[in-house]
């Protein structure tokens, strides 16, 4: 097989272009993202643009920067897939048959769980969180807001759900390595809970307990669903073996 003949110096020229493909598109991400970084700016002003909220410049070339980050945020989640590609890629001919259908199925469902955690983000959670924070400055002050303070609570607050999402792939890769049984994630359930709420309160950018809630709930229940996914793939497993 040409792959296991590989030299050394052959597998990390491979890496320099895997590398070097996966930088080049995202850069090429960034910069389309940031030539519609006004329309990506009103698509994340949304969740309050109906409330009656005003967007301040409180600096010069605030808006500027702010749309380099705002750019800089979209191309990388644009860009994730070829990277995972590139990655992928580069580490398959170096796994077995087995370690091959299993690495998929993660990445997939990975990938795909990190967008519904963006998708949830942006429809639920942020909506939930700036109307508490309006509709309790309402009758005492005028909520005129920086733009770059703004977008700073909601760009980290949907990448850090997107990356909350991720529970479950963590669960199956440990279930399907040996080192975690299903029974023993179901088992430490109330710690899973408190920890579920503590998680919450770092993640999100906010200090309000509400919006800590709502993302406590998905995560208790992303916790429980990756531990039956987890006992699901044991009792194939164990009908396999004694098949």
């Amino acid at each position: 097989d040409s792959e296991l003949e590989m030299t050394v110096w052959e597998h990390l020229e491979e890496l320099r272009e895997r590398v070097l493909i996966a930088a080049i598109m995202t850069f090429l991400a960034i910069l389309a993202c940031f030539c519609f970084a006004k329309e990506l700016v009103v698509f994340l002003e949304a969740p309050v643009a109906e409330q009656g909220v005003r967007f301040l410049q409180l600096s010069p070339g605030e808006y500027f920067f702010t749309s380099l980050k705002v750019a800089g945020y979209s191309g990388l989640l644009l860009a994730v897939p070829t990277v995972l590609y590139e990655v992928v890629a580069y580490v398959v001919p170096g796994l077995t048959r087995s370690e091959r259908q299993f690495l998929g199925p993660v990445l997939i469902g990975s990938s795909v769980l990190f967008y519904v955690g963006l998708l949830f983000s942006y429809e639920v959670l942020t909506p939930a969180a700036l109307k508490f924070f309006v509709s309790y400055a309402d009758g005492a002050v005028e909520s005129l807001w920086s733009i770059d303070q703004y977008f700073e609570f909601v760009l980290v607050l949907m990448l850090s759900t997107g990356l909350s999402f991720q529970v479950p792939v963590v669960q199956v890769m440990l279930g399907q390595l040996g080192l975690v049984s299903s029974q023993s994630m179901l088992g430490v359930w109330r710690y899973v809970v408190v920890g579920s709420v503590a998680a919450a309160a770092v993640l999100t950018p906010s200090t309000d307990p509400f919006t800590q809630t709502l993302l406590a709930l998905p995560l208790c229940g992303l916790y429980f669903g990756g531990a039956f996914v987890v006992r699901a793939l044991e009792e194939r497993r164990d009908t396999a073996a004694t098949a």
